[in-house]
């Protein structure tokens, strides 16, 4: 059975009122009392009914996501589930709006979380870049009550309240120890596509990926970092270009976004010299090259759990109760050409 307000209060030793008192966040209850109640709340395992709750005080929430505007195919499905969660956002009393922003472009972002704080909403989700000015806007925002969730990539614990993402270092580990082993531990040279690495998620993951690979495959010569900014005609001149200077290339980790130039380049290669490539996110075209054995292994991150992680989160932030971390890990999801969903 679920734990009730009841087992809380006998658990802390105080009345129901107290303990009213402080799942909603009101004022009259001592600090030692609030403590007692809050490490009940923990220990107990419970979780309030939000929605009951909310229903009976009319509440709605006004959520914003800030999502970078660009044909980049993750980025179009995360805005999907935007979508999604705005088709139910009557059920889940939620007003959520969607702002666009120029991708990689700090100054575009600090504008639009300014513009968005003169609307006072609950709580804003945002793709982040990792640039001290992002950093002040939404110590800004937090300054103003306004809950702060970074999607996909972070700008740092101390700026948001919570990141609703992968494990991006773990995954640039997980890329070099297939691509490792894919390539036997022989001599090799591998390329390295980013978007940019003023997105925390794209330096991380290279990160990971170049720790691993010196430590577990010394022999494996790294090139150095592309930075395509995550547009398919970007990466497909700049492959062919190292291709071009490397002819003996013998893996790719492309650890951003672009992967339909990279696909274009790899069908015109002959399948015996192809080199091993390791992607991220399961879109349409890294689903197909898995198929025809162009791309060797894609890391998938689920934006559909991001999102709603998010907007769990801040509706959990805006009424002052803790985020089940358990919930909202997003897992790394790792596909070869044999387990495709």
């Amino acid at each position: 059975m679920k734990p009730t307000v009841h087992d809380i209060a006998r658990f802390a030793g105080v009345s129901l009122a107290t303990v009213d008192r402080v799942l909603n966040g009101r004022p009259g209850v001592r600090g030692v009392t609030r403590d007692k109640v809050e490490q009940a709340i923990a220990q107990l395992g419970y979780v309030r009914d939000l929605a009951a709750a909310n229903l009976a005080k009319s509440r709605t929430y006004n959520l914003c996501f800030i999502l970078p505007a660009n044909d980049n195919s993750f980025m179009i499905r995360l805005r999907e589930e935007v979508e999604e969660a705005i088709a139910r956002s009557a059920v889940e009393r939620a007003r959520i709006e969607i702002v666009e922003v120029p991708a990689f472009d700090p100054g575009a972002l600090v504008s639009a979380m300014d513009e968005v704080a003169d609307r006072k909403p609950d709580g804003v989700a945002l793709v982040a870049i990792d640039a001290p000015e992002v950093r002040a806007a939404a110590d800004r925002l937090r300054a103003e009550g306004i809950a702060v969730a970074t999607l996909v990539s972070d700008v740092g614990a101390s700026s948001r309240d919570h990141f609703c993402g992968i494990d991006n270092s773990a995954a640039g580990r997980t890329a070099a120890n297939l691509m490792g082993r894919f390539l036997s531990k022989v001599d090799g040279r591998v390329a390295i596509l980013a978007g940019s690495l003023l997105v925390r998620d794209h330096r991380e993951r290279l990160e990971g990926f170049l720790s691993v690979l010196a430590e577990d495959f010394p022999r494996v010569a790294i090139l150095p970092v592309i930075e395509a900014l995550d547009d398919p005609a970007m990466v497909e001149k700049t492959v062919r270009d190292a291709l071009r200077r490397h002819p003996d290339l013998s893996g790719i980790y492309s650890l951003g976004a672009g992967n339909r130039g990279l696909i274009r380049v790899l069908k015109e290669l002959d399948p015996a010299r192809r080199p091993v490539v390791i992607a991220h996110e399961l879109t349409r075209s890294t689903r197909e090259a898995l198929h025809s054995d162009l791309i060797d292994a894609v890391l998938n991150q689920d934006p559909g759990h991001e999102v709603r992680s998010a907007v769990r989160v801040l509706k959990a932030k805006a009424d002052g109760l803790p985020v089940l971390t358990a919930q909202e890990r997003i897992r790394i999801d790792i596909f070869l050409k044999d387990n495709l969903p």
